[in-house]
């Protein structure tokens, strides 16, 4: 689990509650159920008028998994694919039937599956391809519906303050309540700014980035495959997949291990 999200969302609602106790104000001044029912309501309403019924359902289910956030080590799924090289050289393509069997990534499993099954290495390729394009698809459409919110928040929160000013101007004849009642008019902008920016964005940039990661993972694993389906000596595709690793980053053990193989063969 990566709690980078909601690690950042509590310290931005903080640093707000910080403020207003510095300030001397206190919370519940901000806490008024009209205006956040206003701001949250109708932007996702808006949300949902924007987008398809399938595409609001799915943006929301992938919430939880954005912020649980699962680790995704690319060093090793190179040091998994080097092992398959090694199995398949050793033992041929079909003994990777018992790792597919194993595999607990679905992706990985059905391609290691059609490996063991002899499927072309055209069709493979192309299967695999079509799949991360639909992954990928999928993700910055989710990405993509959040973004919609963060935009529309803003605006439905200026709407909320213009309701409350016109009541205001309809009140003139009490003086004493003005102060009160202009304060309130104006948490409509706040939350509208706050749930765009506290909220709606940073939801919408961690989909995206977790897609971004998950389909490199999986840009990886199709390069990977397609080595080993054609052969590739563990230690060259080491050297090939951890090039793809972003940063330069070597696949720990994954060299070693190789050359240390390579050495005993020769021997």
């Amino acid at each position: 689990m990566d709690p980078a999200t909601i690690i950042g969302i509590l310290l931005a609602f903080g640093s707000l509650y910080a403020m207003i106790f510095l300030e001397g104000a206190h919370v519940q001044s901000v806490l008024l159920p009209a205006p956040m029912i206003l701001v949250f309501g109708a932007t996702i309403a808006i949300g949902l008028a924007s987008f398809t019924m399938k595409d609001t359902i799915s943006s929301f289910k992938a919430v939880g998994p954005a912020i649980k956030g699962s680790k995704i080590n690319l060093e090793e799924t190179v040091q998994e694919l080097v092992g398959f090289a090694e199995t398949a050289r050793s033992e041929g393509l079909l003994s990777l039937e018992q790792n597919a069997h194993e595999a607990k990534d679905p992706f990985l499993k059905k391609a290691l599956q059609n490996i063991a099954d002899g499927t072309g290495g055209d069709d493979l390729r192309t299967m695999m391809e079509d799949e991360i394009a639909t992954k990928n698809k999928a993700g910055r459409g989710n990405s993509k519906f959040f973004a919609a919110l963060g935009g529309y928040a803003p605006t439905v929160g200026i709407v909320g303050t213009v309701v409350s000013l016109t009541h205001v101007l309809e009140n003139l004849n009490k003086p004493d309540e003005l102060g009160h009642m202009i304060a309130a008019a104006f948490v409509a902008t706040l939350w509208g700014l706050l749930s765009s920016n506290f909220i709606w964005l940073p939801i919408s940039s961690r989909i995206g980035r977790l897609n971004e990661l998950e389909v490199d993972r999986m840009n990886l694993q199709l390069e990977g495959i397609m080595a080993i389906q054609e052969g590739a000596q563990p230690m060259l595709l080491t050297e090939r997949l951890t090039a793809m690793v972003p940063q330069g980053k070597p696949a720990k053990g994954s060299k070693e291990k190789a050359e240390k193989k390579a050495e005993n063969k020769a021997a």
